[in-house]
């Protein structure tokens, strides 16, 4: 009965091998970064994967660097939907046009090479859902290239600005979403409180249970209504992935 494993775990570390090496492979789509200064990441693919996504017919990614959340949108939501994606980066936008591009969605799908400040004060467009997995470091220890320091630090985007935007951008019954370290999340939801905005989903996400949360994904909308307030933990007392964590990020990981 326990022939099969050994093989298994050889033929898996064969398909691993065969995989590219200049991005990362989901299930349905594949993420090209090298040309990007923030990599295929952990919180990305958590933000991708939460989000709620039900009767969303337009929606938009702030910052989107490689493509990866807007991506993992398209997969989630029917052709009725269009997604765009906004990046400031030359490199990186063109990376993420590229990874749209070869996807299967690629009709409903742009990406723009634009500030967003500019992006938000010109376009007409309202969107049900908006997503962003902005930079939350504030000026400091300086980066290996200004691009990587302006995927990090908050001097290119800080989150009053990001709010601003959105508030221009999203309609009224939208959700805008984001995730961020624990202690930036809180001060996130009160400067969004203070200008009007109703948070409505929170996800605390630690490490295992024995430790505090060190990110949170925040669902926030100008409307008012019921919250739903969770915690999750990314790996069990074997260290092994949790069985909340593999159900959330199983239609893109290939090997969860």
């Amino acid at each position: 009965m326990l022939a099969p494993f050994p093989f298994q775990v050889v033929y898996m570390s064969q398909q691993k091998s065969q995989l590219r090496r200049d991005g990362f492979t989901f299930k349905q789509f594949f993420v090209a970064h090298d040309r990007c200064a923030m990599k295929v990441g952990t919180d990305a693919v958590l933000l991708g994967a939460w989000v709620p996504v039900s009767n969303v017919k337009n929606a938009l990614d702030i910052g989107c660097g490689s493509g990866l959340i807007a991506l993992m949108l398209a997969q989630r939501t029917g052709e009725e939907c269009h997604i765009d994606a906004v990046e400031l980066d030359e490199q990186a936008a063109q990376q993420a046009s590229d990874n749209v591009a070869q996807s299967q969605w690629a009709a409903r799908m742009t990406v723009y090479h634009r500030n967003v400040v500019d992006w938000a004060a010109s376009c007409d467009k309202r969107y049900s859902l908006i997503v962003s997995n902005p930079p939350f470091f504030a000026p400091g220890t300086e980066c290996a290239s200004p691009q990587r320091a302006a995927a990090r630090y908050t001097d290119t985007l800080d989150h009053h600005t990001l709010l601003t935007c959105a508030e221009n951008l999203i309609e009224e019954e939208g959700f805008f979403c984001v995730i961020l370290p624990a202690q930036a999340g809180e001060a996130f939801v009160l400067m969004a409180e203070a200008r009007g905005w109703h948070l409505r989903f929170r996800n605390d996400i630690a490490d295992n249970a024995q430790r505090l949360p060190h990110r949170v994904m925040l669902a926030i909308s100008p409307q008012p209504g019921e919250q739903l307030l969770e915690r999750m933990v990314i790996r069990g007392p074997d260290q092994r992935y949790s069985e909340e964590y593999c159900s959330l990020t199983r239609d893109y990981y290939l090997f969860m």
